[in-house]
C-alpha cells in the first residue's frame, strides 16, 4: 500500500475550496481505486494523507484532467506553499474499531 502526504499552508479556504475538495475526493474513491483519505487543519496548516493500493493509482489520479484544474486553482488561489510526498507502507496496525472507509 502507498500513501500521499499532502501538506500545505492555505491562502485562503472559501466555499469553492471545499467543493473542490469534496468533488477531489469522491473522484479519487470512485475512479483511482483509493482507500481512504483524511484530512486535518491546524489553523493555516493542512495535512491530507490518502491510501492508495499500488503506485499506478497515484500516477494515474495525478494526471486526471479535473485533478489538474484543482490543482491549478490550489496554486493560484487557496495554497501559499505545498508539498507532495508519495511513501510505501511497510507496515500497519491498528488498536480497538478503527473506522476506514472501505471496512464495515
Amino acid at each position: 500500500m502507498f500513501a500521499v502526504i499532502f501538506t500545505a499552508m492555505s491562502a485562503e479556504r472559501d466555499r469553492a475550496y471545499s467543493d473542490t475538495a469534496n468533488k477531489m475526493r469522491e473522484l479519487a474513491f470512485s475512479k483511482y481505486g483509493c482507500i481512504d483519505f483524511v484530512s486535518a487543519f491546524v489553523g493555516e496548516r493542512e495535512v491530507t494523507i490518502s491510501y492508495w493500493p499500488e503506485i499506478k493509482n497515484i500516477l494515474a489520479w495525478k494526471k486526471d484532467a479535473q485533478h489538474t484544474e484543482a490543482q491549478n486553482m490550489g496554486r493560484e488561489k487557496w495554497y501559499s506553499a505545498y508539498k507532495v510526498e508519495v511513501v510505501e507502507i511497510k507496515r500497519a496496525y491498528t488498536f480497538g474499531t478503527f473506522n476506514d472507509r472501505n471496512k464495515d
